[in-house]
């Protein structure tokens, strides 16, 4: 994958993770300073989306764990590097387990 699809890639996700946290209706609160998404949630605890440019990944850190995900174009979405799962299932999870909130992250 070359680093202008990388890019565009990260910046899609980026993007729709923000539309879907601006239009859940919830107070989660984020921050994106281009590199760093951070999700505030509602217990104290963050997740937090980095892009990883050398690696061309996107890791996604949670209160329990940290994940690293690699963009897969035959299926166009992120999978987990260890075992094929899907970045929006561990999204789902992450937000629910953290946030008490059922997202739909079906269109990451």
């Amino acid at each position: 994958m070359s680093d202008a699809i990388y890019t565009d890639r990260i910046e899609e996700t980026l993007n729709a993770v923000e539309e879907l946290l601006d239009d859940a209706e919830s107070d989660l609160d984020y921050d994106n300073n281009g590199a760093m998404m951070t999700v505030k949630c509602t217990d104290g605890s963050q997740i937090i989306l980095t892009r990883q440019p050398p690696v061309k990944q996107l890791w996604l850190a949670t209160r329990t764990q940290g994940l690293h995900f690699d963009f897969d174009e035959s299926q166009n979405t992120w999978i987990l590097d260890s075992d094929s799962s899907l970045l929006r299932d561990h999204l789902a999870a992450a937000f629910a387990d953290q946030t008490d909130e059922q997202l739909d992250f079906s269109n990451i």
